[in-house]
This record gives structure tokens, C-alpha cells and sequence, in this order.
């Protein structure tokens, strides 16, 4: 018995000392910091042609008419107005009237094209919440070295990043090697299906195959990511997917005073509890990558759980699952977003149905999550349906080791010139433009140089949207040495 107790404690032992050596051992090496580059921005005039640009409501509204075509033909007409040397020299096309690609050839055909892209459309304001704004929506103000108005985040703000880089590349004379394209769709909040989804059909009919995209998705966040203290520039290389099932159940009707023992929306309800009560297995594969970049700027003891994901994997379930933004990294997400049924208090419903949203992690599909819940339901009176057009397989998972991601990290550090911001790979959990162009690039990235704290994270699709004077000037930096780099 001694000897078993010798044995045990001398396990322990090892053990422990496997945990702190693997965890005082978990490092980042990002790499020296890139050198400053002095980029001639005309500050004030490149944040007044942004204001300007959130003064135009290029609104996609989820009722018709969805858009505006004056606002639209605003905005190209600023766009053509604020930089000239870009128009000259780029060549431009429209598709489906206001979505735009831009074109700047290189001098070497062998490589293969880059793409950055933006939307130009933004969601409305809600009724009603124009007076807790700082300054009018649409007013376009700039004020306390903030640029304040819809669209400021979300993403007039990329839009017009990307032209002002381009711009300054043009007017210093720089040829790029390689083709550099430009998209701009005008749906994305509604979808995409008439911008980005027909412009990636024009690429894929002209056999265009990019070296890398470059869409919105992630940021530099602060104050977000739990136990790091610093900056975290979070680029996306994969995406969820999508799918909404309607579930549905039938009754007889009649007068409430003589229910049956499970009416239409009782059935309905049941459903949905036990979609909530059984959420999707988690996976450690997202988070794990992701952890392995921020994991090493913790305090140890976290430190010591991430570098053992091993030992602690559940732990690390447990942890992640009590945060919606993390634990939407390691599972599919459930969420109920819609229940009708009914017509009178007194009266039992002929029908109920609900409408359940399912954000699907790489390695499923619609039709895997359409499959499971069928099976957790468990329930011949329940319909489960496909809602139609609300359905996307996830994205391919872009390779972290590639020249692109060291291009597009590269890029955000030597913008920022900060030793301590780390770039980190993660899953994009919201949908982006990007989702068509699957087929015609190895590599996408999801990323837009502004920086959130966590009140800031609110703002997106909210009221007072804004971005700094600071981190719109850095925006533009970011985009000139991504583009003069990879060209």
C-alpha cells in the first residue's frame, strides 16, 4: 500500500510538472514589430470625405422599397468627387446598378489578384432612439475626435478606408504586380444576393481566382476577450453557417374553456424548450486555435489551463459556455427568434409555428442541424421545415500559415505599432459578404481595422455609432500597407 501511495504521489508529481512546464513554455512569437511607414494622409480632409459619406442614408430596409436609388447615385457621385487619380486610373463596373468593382491592373499576370471588399448599404435607425444619439444619425458630424453617424462601424468606414489608400498608392505612383480588385456591394445587410453573390458570379464566369479576400468580420478589440488585457486584432478565417427552421404544429380550434391536453402552441413551445434544453456538442478545434495566440498573454493560471487543453478540455466547456461570444466559437448555436399562433385569448389556434435560427460550426450543415433537431424534438406533431432563402453551409477554414494571413497580420501590426496587440486567428460567428466568394479563393479573411471596447461592441447595427478620428486615420495606414505590401 505504501508503494501504491508512493507511486501515486510520484504521478502527481510529474504530472504538475508537465502542467507548469507546458504552460511556462506557451508562447507567441509574432515576429519582430514592422517598421513605421509614413502614409501622407490629409487627415482632415479624409475624415470630412468620410462624413460626408455617413450623411448619405443608403439604407437597406427589410420592407419595400428596399433602397433608395438617389442615395446610391449620391454616394458613387461623392465617391467619383473625392478621389480622382483612383477613377482615372481604375478601371469601374457596376453590377446590378449599384454595386461596384473596381479594377487596378498589374504588371504581372502570373500572380494572382487580391480583393477588398465593403458594402456600401446600412441598417436604418429604429424609431424612436434618434435623441439617445450624440449627434443626428445622418448628420455626419464630427465632434470630440469622434465621426459620428450610421455607417461609421458598419462599414462606410472600410468603404471609404480602402479608396483613400488606393488613392494615396495611385498619386505616390505605385504600380502593383499584381491585380488588385475592389467590390463594393450595395445588400449586404439584406442578404447579398443582389451585389456580392452576383459580383463573385461575374469573377467565377471570368475564371478569376484571388490570391486572398479581404472582407469585414473581425477587429482590434480591448477589454473583450476574457483574462487579456491588451489589444487583440481578431481576423476571421472561417465562418459559421446558417440555417432557420420553422417548426410548426396543427389543432383542432374550438373555445379555450374546453382545451385539449396539448394545444398548437403548447406543442410549439415544448419544441423550442427542448431545442434550449439540449444545446449542440461543443468543439474545441476554433477556440483551441484561438487560445493558442491569446492564450499566453493570461495571467498564469489561465495560462496553465489553455496550454493543457488535454487535461482541462471540459473545464474549458464549462468556462466558455457561459459567455455568448465564446461559447458561440465551440458550438452550434440555437436561438428562437420568432413564434406566431393564435388569433384571440379565447379562442385555441388552428396553427403555431416558430422560427429557430442555427448558427452552424464548420463540420455540420443545414441538413446535419435539420436532422438533430428532428431527433431532440422528437415529436410526430411537430413540422420542422427549412425557411426558405435561410440557408449557408460554413466556410472552408483559411490556413493560418499562409503568405496572405502574414500579409493581412503584418499589415494590422505595422499600422498599429503596438508591441503588445496580438493578431489572432478565430471564427467568424455573424454572415459577410465573403460567404461567395468560397469557390474562387484558398484564402479569405474576415477584418476591419476599427478598434471596440466592450460599450462599443453595442454600436454595431445600434445608436451612436462612431468611430475615432485615430482609428479612422489608422484604418486608411492599414489598407495602404496591406495593399503596397502584397503588390
Amino acid at each position: 500500500m505504501k508503494r501504491f501511495f508512493g507511486l501515486v504521489g510520484l504521478g502527481l508529481v510529474v504530472l504538475v510538472g508537465v502542467l507548469v512546464y507546458r504552460a511556462l513554455t506557451f508562447t507567441l512569437e509574432q515576429g519582430p514589430l514592422p517598421p513605421a511607414v509614413a502614409v501622407a494622409v490629409d487627415d482632415d480632409a479624409a475624415v470630412a470625405r468620410l462624413a460626408a459619406a455617413l450623411r448619405i442614408p443608403t439604407v437597406a430596409n427589410s420592407t419595400e422599397p428596399h433602397f433608395d436609388p438617389a442615395a446610391f447615385d449620391a454616394l458613387h457621385a461623392h465617391l467619383r468627387a473625392s478621389f480622382p487619380n483612383l477613377f482615372t486610373t481604375l478601371s469601374t463596373e457596376a453590377v446590378n446598378r449599384d454595386s461596384l468593382i473596381f479594377t487596378w491592373q498589374g504588371t504581372d499576370p502570373t500572380l494572382k489578384p487580391i480583393l477588398l471588399m465593403a458594402h456600401q448599404d446600412v441598417v436604418p435607425v429604429d424609431t424612436g432612439t434618434e435623441p439617445a444619439w450624440s449627434r443626428p444619425p445622418f448628420a455626419g458630424e464630427v465632434a470630440d475626435g469622434w465621426i459620428v453617424g450610421r455607417g461609421a462601424l458598419d462599414v462606410k468606414s472600410g468603404l471609404m478606408g480602402i479608396l483613400e489608400a488606393v488613392e494615396l498608392l495611385v498619386k505616390a505612383g505605385h504600380r502593383p504586380k499584381r491585380t488588385v480588385y475592389l467590390a463594393f456591394g450595395h445588400d449586404e445587410e439584406l442578404g447579398g444576393t443582389h451585389g456580392a453573390k452576383a459580383v463573385a458570379k461575374r469573377f467565377a464566369e471570368r475564371g478569376v481566382h484571388f490570391e486572398f479576400v479581404l472582407d469585414e468580420g473581425g477587429s482590434v478589440v480591448e477589454g473583450v476577450v476574457p483574462g487579456v488585457k491588451g489589444p487583440v486584432a481578431l481576423v476571421g478565417v472561417a465562418e459559421k453557417g446558417y440555417v432557420s427552421l420553422r417548426l410548426s404544429a396543427e389543432g383542432a380550434g374550438g373555445h379555450s374553456s374546453m382545451p385539449p391536453p396539448r394545444t398548437a402552441v403548447g406543442v410549439v413551445a415544448q419544441a423550442v424548450t427542448r431545442l434550449e434544453q439540449s444545446p449542440f456538442p461543443a468543439h474545441i478545434d476554433h477556440a483551441g486555435r484561438f487560445f493558442a495566440y491569446v492564450g499566453p498573454k493570461m495571467p498564469f493560471d489561465r495560462r496553465l489551463v489553455f496550454a493543457n487543453l488535454w487535461l482541462f478540455e471540459p473545464l474549458i466547456f464549462r468556462i466558455l459556455s457561459g459567455t455568448p461570444s465564446m461559447n458561440a466559437s465551440i458550438r452550434t448555436t440555437t436561438a428562437p427568434t420568432m413564434m406566431r399562433g393564435g388569433v384571440k385569448d379565447n379562442v385555441l389556434p388552428v396553427h403555431a409555428e416558430a422560427v429557430v435560427n442555427f448558427r452552424i460550426l464548420p463540420g455540420e450543415t443545414p441538413a446535419t442541424v435539420k436532422t438533430r433537431v428532428e431527433a431532440v424534438i422528437d415529436d410526430p406533431a411537430v413540422k420542422v421545415e427549412e425557411v426558405e432563402g435561410f440557408g449557408d453551409d460554413p466556410s472552408p477554414i483559411s490556413d493560418v500559415r499562409s503568405t496572405s494571413f502574414a500579409l493581412v497580420r503584418d499589415a494590422i501590426r505595422q499600422a498599429a505599432q503596438d508591441p503588445e496587440l496580438v493578431v489572432a486567428p478565430y471564427l467568424t460567428v455573424g454572415a459577410t459578404d465573403s460567404r461567395y466568394f468560397q469557390g474562387i479563393t484558398d484564402n479569405t479573411y474576415r477584418y476591419l481595422h476599427i478598434r471596440l471596447g466592450p460599450d462599443d461592441l453595442a454600436r454595431l447595427h445600434g445608436t451612436d455609432e462612431r468611430i475615432s478620428v485615430a482609428n479612422y486615420l489608422e484604418m486608411v495606414r492599414f489598407y495602404y500597407l496591406l495593399i503596397r505590401n502584397a503588390t
